[in-house]
């Protein structure tokens, strides 16, 4: 559950999704209102406790350690796992992205824009979060390179991971959603089924002219 107004040099209107994944995070001050996750008020929190309460977020542009292995990313991103649990978790990544198995040793930053977010994913999920805040996955990234992503993040739902996808595709956004939220210039301005959604297209497309 999350109720918050975040930090900001302006006000309320020109909050960007930005800055709710990184208040949520613990990245960002609080102003006022409140963070809850489990009903447990979080603002206030260093990043490092919000993640190990469960929570990870994964920032849009976010970009994997490109001058490191794919396998030191995931042992940087779980270096405070005890020895077990670390191994778990990074077989537990690379359960999720099989396709990086291969590509263990190589540089992170050699790889294409769709295997660098897999490992930016990666490790986000290599201590097994509860829940996860993913701002826009598909940023510089084709529509079809993005639904290889998608299964991923299917599985994590299924698996019982609470993921929050902020997303610009919205054609994949609704396809996998439970709820949806459109937020125009910072607040939010619908609330409800997928398929409510699509039914009126204009309130995404009144949501996307306030934004340019």
């Amino acid at each position: 559950m999350l109720n918050a107004e975040v930090s900001a040099p302006v006000r309320c209107g020109s909050i960007a999704r930005r800055s709710l994944v990184l208040a949520t995070a613990g990245a960002l001050p609080v102003a006022s209102g409140d963070v809850l996750i489990d009903g447990r008020p979080i603002a206030g929190l260093r990043p490092e406790q919000v993640r190990r309460l469960g929570v990870a977020a994964v920032p849009e542009g976010h970009h994997a350690l490109g001058e490191l292995s794919v396998i030191d990313n995931l042992r940087v991103a779980s270096h405070h796992l005890p020895g077990r649990k670390r191994e778990d978790g990074i077989e537990a990544a690379l359960d999720t992205f099989p396709e990086l198995r291969q590509k263990l040793d190589a540089r992170a930053g050699s790889l294409s824009g769709a295997q660098q977010q897999m490992v930016v994913l990666a490790q986000a999920i290599v201590d097994r979060p509860r829940y996860i805040l993913a701002d826009e996955l598909s940023f510089g990234l084709a529509p079809g390179i993005v639904a290889r992503l998608v299964p991923a993040i299917i599985q994590l739902a299924a698996d019982g991971v609470g993921v929050l996808l902020i997303e610009q595709f919205t054609h994949i956004a609704l396809r996998i959603s439970h709820r949806v939220h459109v937020m125009e210039r910072g607040c939010i301005r619908f609330s409800g089924e997928p398929e409510e959604l699509r039914q009126n297209p204009d309130i995404l497309h009144s949501a996307y002219l306030a934004a340019n």
